[in-house]
């Protein structure tokens, strides 16, 4: 199963981001904490201390590991946290991927939480890697949207370039995305395709590139002799999509999205596009099985 970090903990993406993840961090544990563990408080005594293993209950791929370590260390700095795996490596069933120790009551205030972020990211991870690997050969390119969980895109996305796809816009600002509402706004003005790819190369900062989402084959044309960079073939069928290949030659480049799923990625690589966008990689991922066990 192909991944894009393994061996690797700590990518750029994660250090550019990182003074936001302490912020989502510090939300978790505000939102899961409250005003205070009251079980943990009641019944384990402050002095005690122990080993804690975090354990992957089923195969998958790990991605999370510097989060989880950022958690145990708003929660007690005296935590002390070790990934036996990076992020990015394939793991097994009852592996141990990581290891805590310190003050039992600390350890249990923070274990939610981190499993919480492990888990989705590994799941993430995991489920990324599937599809990179079902087009593997093709030159297609697997890439998410922005279907993430509020507040979470960050590691949403960092997780799935850890499962080796490539990540879309981050946000509104990262590129123009010509949309089939935006069209409707503007032909109520009498606007047309080509009046809006003109007007937003205009308007936007330049070096931005300018995509536009079709859904039929006219829409395509009429794209193309506008002049996109980028066209987004939406919920085409299969062969639909190899004539929108054969049309575009090269000219832009050109994305499937819509309907994407693990039965049908790879013949829709097999049409020749160049990305596929995959909103289930983060909108509807399963959870890596992940556990924290107390030794004791």
């Amino acid at each position: 199963m192909p991944v894009a970090h393994s061996g690797c903990s700590m990518t750029k993406y994660l250090e550019n981001a990182w003074s936001e993840i302490e912020q989502v961090v510090a939300r978790a544990l505000a939102e899961d904490v409250g005003a205070g563990d009251v079980t943990t408080e009641a019944l384990v005594p402050a002095d005690l201390e122990a080993s804690a293993s975090i354990l992957a209950k089923r195969d998958g791929v790990l991605a999370g590991m510097d989060v989880v370590k950022e958690v145990f260390r708003q929660v007690d700095p005296s935590l002390r946290v070790k990934a036996l795996v990076k992020d990015g490596a394939r793991v097994k069933k009852g592996q141990v991927v990581g290891k805590v120790r310190g003050r039992v009551a600390s350890i249990l205030k923070g274990e939610r939480v981190a499993l919480n972020f492990l888990q989705r990211m590994s799941g993430i991870a995991a489920e990324t890697a599937r599809y990179v690997e079902a087009v593997a050969g093709t030159k297609a390119v697997i890439t998410d949207t922005r279907k993430t969980a509020p507040g979470l895109r960050v590691l949403d996305k960092y997780a799935v370039q850890v499962g080796g796809g490539r990540n879309h816009r981050m946000n509104l600002a990262d590129g123009v995305l010509i949309k089939d509402n935006h069209l409707v706004a503007l032909r109520s003005r009498s606007m047309t395709l080509e009046d809006a790819v003109r007007k937003a190369r205009e308007r936007v900062p330049r070096g931005l590139k300018v995509e536009v989402e079709v859904g039929s084959i006219e829409e395509l044309e009429e794209a193309l002799s506008a002049g996109a960079d980028s066209i987004m073939l939406d919920n085409m069928k299969l062969e639909e999509m190899r004539r929108a290949v054969r049309l575009v030659r090269g000219r832009a480049l050109v994305e499937a999205s819509g309907g994407i799923t693990l039965d049908n990625v790879r013949s829709v690589a097999e049409t020749g596009v160049d990305l596929i966008s995959v909103g289930a990689l983060t909108h509807s991922t399963t959870a890596l099985d992940i556990s924290l066990e107390l030794e004791l």
